[in-house]
């Protein structure tokens, strides 16, 4: 392993990532420098505390975003459920006037992703395939916990055709955009997936936090993408009843907000806990892996500079920073030959895609008859190997390092009309974008993506993996990583 000495300067060059295969691409157009989000979790319950706002003033203005004919609601939205949000926020701000307040969740608008189940409304998962289907009879566990913390739920969010791609692109319902170059016609990018509804939900400040589910990256890639921040929790920290599955081993649940602190306050209320929020751990003596390989291929040059830049930084706070390699995650292609999601997904579509097969996107439809030729004794061999590979990180990297380093997604947002149309181009950038957080799925890892860009530029986000189980450790380290981004971006 190589040490990175800290930098005493911000100025840094895309090549200080070791191992980097960077992409040439030209300088990028700016975001907008202003921005219709909302403030982080803690000013909203600040505000609503000392009656500087209302929940019912906090949901209208979500709901008119949402409905806003400039802005893109009606596609980030398959549906809204606007007369009960309004009276959930009315019955909080009775509550509150009498001195009850749930959590600092209470009151919030907050979105959720078409996954999960919501009572009384029906869970279509992107799909016109089960658009007909029953209305759900109960809330999915984590949507059940979220409402008993106060929040208020304004609708369910667009997605990637049952959570089965990484862009977000939708054939039935539309496909929602990053905020970078949305004002630029004709160029419209994509928000990421599979939850892209989700992140543009809260980039177009039309939900304080989203509720989203990450099974290779669907949480942190649409966060990486629109320049938010989203956790993927360890896999097994989140009941996973209600709801459409996609991978029973690999699906995680999180949160997509606008700060570290936002995502851990949600996670508390998803797992079950108090609804706190981790401390910030100082980074003197934080032990940071950089890894420089598998995850460093075809990284473009905006990407690259902004992690280097990023990395540097953190060396320059205390952290003790060095490079690390990992040569099993080498090996990843020919394990995942027939991959553990598509397996997995393929047992559940099976009788679905024999009734309504003709009603899937063709995408999603070709990569789950795919899996149809694995195996018992692939399926067997697979998860064994994954077991290897855990064991193997376990000792390599998570008794090493406090969290690993690396890309969240190695390019900026493509264009949408470059994947709608090229059925080519869509298959290898859904590989690549879904190639580094899919590997920290794998090692059953927890995970943050934060955004390291300049303010203003390209969005780009940092990925922080922590060991299975180190959840609260990892936001506790993600919150002094992204304060001392907040100085420098």
């Amino acid at each position: 392993m190589q040490s990175r000495r800290p930098s005493t300067h911000c100025r840094c060059e895309a090549p200080g990532i070791a191992g980097f295969s960077q992409t040439a691409t030209p300088l990028p157009d700016a975001m907008p420098t202003t921005s219709p989000q909302f403030a982080p979790l803690a000013q909203l319950a600040a505000d609503l505390k000392s009656g500087r706002t209302t929940s019912r003033a906090l949901v209208e203005t979500a709901l008119e975003r949402i409905a806003d004919p400039a802005g893109q609601g009606a596609t980030v939205f398959l549906h809204v459920d606007a007369d009960h949000a309004r009276a959930a926020a009315d019955a909080h701000d009775a509550l509150r006037r009498a001195g009850t307040v749930l959590s600092p969740l209470a009151g919030i608008p907050v979105s959720i992703k078409d996954l999960f189940d919501i009572e009384g409304e029906v869970t279509r998962a992107g799909s016109k395939a089960l658009a007909d289907a029953a209305p759900a009879k109960t809330d999915a566990v984590a949507v059940a916990r979220l409402r008993r913390a106060g929040a208020v739920i304004v609708g369910r969010t667009n997605m990637s055709e049952f959570a089965f791609s990484g862009l977000g692109l939708n054939p039935h319902y539309g496909t929602p955009r990053s905020p970078w170059r949305a004002d630029v016609p004709g160029d419209a990018r994509i928000a990421g997936g599979s939850s892209s509804g989700a992140a543009a939900s809260v980039a177009d400040g039309m939900a304080a936090v989203a509720l989203g589910t990450d099974t290779g990256g669907s949480i942190r890639i649409p966060a990486a993408l629109c320049g938010l921040t989203g956790f993927k929790p360890t896999a097994s920290r989140i009941p996973k009843q209600g709801g459409v599955p996609l991978s029973k081993t690999l699906d995680s649940f999180g949160p997509i907000g606008v700060s570290v602190a936002c995502c851990a306050l949600v996670d508390r209320i998803l797992a079950g806990r108090d609804p706190g929020v981790p401390a910030t751990r100082p980074l003197d003596g934080v032990r940071l892996g950089v890894l420089t390989n598998y995850v460093t291929d075809g990284v473009e040059a905006p990407v690259a500079a902004a992690v280097a830049a990023a990395v540097n930084h953190l060396a320059a706070a205390g952290a003790l920073v060095e490079d690390v390699r990992f040569a099993p995650l080498d090996r990843l292609p020919e394990i995942n030959r027939y991959p553990l999601v598509a397996i997995e997904a393929y047992a559940w579509h099976r009788k679905l895609m024999a009734e309504r097969g003709g009603e899937y996107d063709p995408r999603v439809l070709a990569r789950l008859q795919r899996a149809e030729a694995a195996s018992a004794a692939d399926y067997i061999d697979l998860c064994e190997a994954r077991a290897a590979m855990i064991e193997a990180a376990r000792t390599t990297l998570w008794q090493r390092f406090d969290a690993i380093l690396c890309p969240t997604v190695p390019v900026l947002p493509p264009r949408i009309a470059d994947l709608e149309t090229d059925d080519d181009a869509f298959t290898r950038t859904n590989a690549l974008i879904l190639r580094n957080p899919t590997a920290f799925n794998f090692l059953d890892a927890c995970a943050l993506s934060l955004p390291c860009h300049p303010r203003g530029e390209a969005p780009a986000g940092l990925m922080l993996a922590g060991a299975p189980n180190a959840d609260d450790t990892l936001l506790s380290i993600g919150r002094a990583v992204e304060a001392v981004l907040a100085t420098t971006r």
